[in-house]
């Protein structure tokens, strides 16, 4: 019911076959010592990197504004769909504790604080592990039925804990395994990890997933310079990824440009975004999530997502817009060419968005966004969009 295909979608799939039961990169241990181009940064967090340290609290975002938008009454039940550290359930619960929420993860780490906070909060909590994709089967098997459910909640993207745990891959502030796969070891080789993706996959294929991804406007000097690097040894870490793209890209002996905040910008930010959108077919996944959340929702329930890249906000607006992807009316010339024709000539499309049409309230009549205070307070807020919308 939810199948969405796209080139992304089905080169994912090719990959995974491809690897499944054997794959042909050398183990991360072995590599673990190539990081002399980038030896020095080991403690700074790179801008796009989510919300801070180790160690540091996990802070939720926008809270005030989800609050507000959900308006949580007694009786009612909510699905968290990105449960994390769990910031946002306990905000419902707090203002609400007549509630229930199904805290859904596809990270068993995240599953495991789920499951250790519903020892606090009782039947208040009901952890679920799985995919966005799975949410039909996973709802359903916890008898939850269609036009139950009172709000959904999705805060889209690659969560504090996982770039914070430098063994997972995702950040490159941390030496460690190139993975990137948000649901860990739970598919084991069935699902590819980054790794898979820079060794096996041609430059061509490497140039579409970083052009359109990442919207990386070095995508070709980038996907060369790891096939380069390939031919020569296994990329395995993040680190040698990183120093490869900054070696494609910047002088010698300087790793970073700044943003217009004066921020250190990684020229391996983009790329390291394209290969985990990849990776976790995250486009793909938040559609079919909006589709199941739909389902189930009541008329009147209500759906918040929060992004933090234009890729997955677009996906969120146009499904409640009810608007096809490739319908670019009202967008500027520069959007037209950016979301049409350069997708087209990469074979690499977005979604293919067929949602349903009037069959949302648009709750923000603009897109909202942190509050200053909260930026200088929490530095993850600082792309965060939120949309929110009501079933009809």
């Amino acid at each position: 019911m939810f199948t969405v295909e796209s080139h992304g979608f089905r080169l994912l799939r090719r990959l995974s076959a491809a690897v499944y039961g054997k794959r042909n990169v050398g183990s991360a241990a072995e590599h673990m010592g190539d990081s002399r181009l980038l030896a020095d940064d080991s403690d700074h967090m790179w801008v796009g990197e989510g919300g801070g340290r180790s160690g540091m609290q996990h802070t939720p975002v926008m809270v005030r504004e989800v609050l507000d938008c959900l308006d949580p009454q007694p009786g009612q039940v909510y699905v968290d769909m990105t449960f994390g550290a769990g910031g946002h359930t306990k905000a419902i619960l707090a203002a609400q504790p007549d509630t229930v929420v199904y805290a859904m993860d596809r990270d068993p780490a995240a599953h495991n604080m789920a499951q250790n906070m519903a020892k606090q909060y009782g039947r208040a909590i009901r952890p679920v592990l799985g995919r966005f994709s799975e949410l039909l089967y996973l709802l359903s098997s916890q008898n939850v039925q269609e036009n139950t459910v009172d709000g959904f909640l999705f805060d889209v993207g690659a969560s504090s804990m996982q770039f914070d745990q430098g063994g997972r891959g995702f950040a490159l502030s941390q030496d460690g395994p190139l993975d990137m796969r948000m649901d860990g070891e739970r598919f084991g080789n069935k699902q590819p990890t980054a790794a898979d993706v820079v060794n096996s996959l041609g430059e061509d294929d490497l140039y579409g997933i970083i052009k359109t991804y990442g919207e990386e406007r070095h995508a070709r000097k980038i996907s060369s310079a790891i096939v380069d690097a390939r031919n020569k040894r296994p990329i395995t870490t993040t680190k040698q990824l990183a120093g490869i793209v900054a070696s494609a890209l910047a002088p010698p002996g300087v790793f970073f440009s700044f943003d217009k905040l004066n921020r250190a910008v990684h020229p391996a930010t983009k790329t390291f975004q394209a290969l985990r959108i990849f990776v976790n077919d995250e486009l793909n996944e938040l559609y079919q999530g909006l589709q199941a959340a739909r389902y189930f929702l009541k008329p009147g329930g209500r759906a918040i997502v929060i992004t933090f890249h234009s890729l997955e906000d677009r996906v969120a607006k146009r499904y409640f817009q009810g608007a096809n992807i490739r319908q670019h009316g009202g967008t500027s010339i520069h959007q037209k060419k950016r979301e049409g024709d350069l997708l087209k000539e990469e074979g690499l499309p977005e979604v293919e968005m067929q949602g349903p049409r009037k069959e949302w309230t648009i709750l923000t009549s603009k897109v909202m966004r942190p509050h200053w205070a909260e930026v200088m307070e929490n530095p993850r807020a600082r792309s965060a969009k939120l949309r929110a919308a009501i079933k009809n």
